[in-house]
């Protein structure tokens, strides 16, 4: 299994609406992520910055790349384009981290 993380950006202000938006996410875009090989996912906030930290676990062979193409990812970032730093496409301004210790 891979695990990945990356960081995001909330615009100020947003954060109780970004949650409830994932409180609430969509059933087909859940089964998308599921789908795409994605097993575990987590995002979490640092509120004196408005960053955001997400984390993946990453079956072997997963089709995760493949995301930006579905409908169902596309409708689901120009959902949320108003609460964060996007890109034109309204993909989420994402920044790769680069993993440096781990105890398991």
């Amino acid at each position: 299994m891979e695990e990945v993380a990356f960081t995001m950006k909330l615009k100020p202000g947003v954060e109780a609406e970004y949650k409830r938006r994932h409180d609430e996410i969509w059933p087909d875009l859940s089964a998308a992520l599921a789908e795409a090989g994605i097993r575990d996912y987590s995002i979490y906030l640092d509120r004196a910055s408005g960053t955001l930290f997400g984390v993946q676990k990453r079956l072997d062979g997963h089709t995760a790349d493949r995301l930006p193409e579905l409908p169902v990812m596309q409708r689901w970032w120009a959902y949320m384009a108003d609460l964060m730093e996007v890109n034109a496409d309204n993909s989420p301004v994402v920044t790769n981290l680069e993993p440096v210790f781990h105890v398991a």
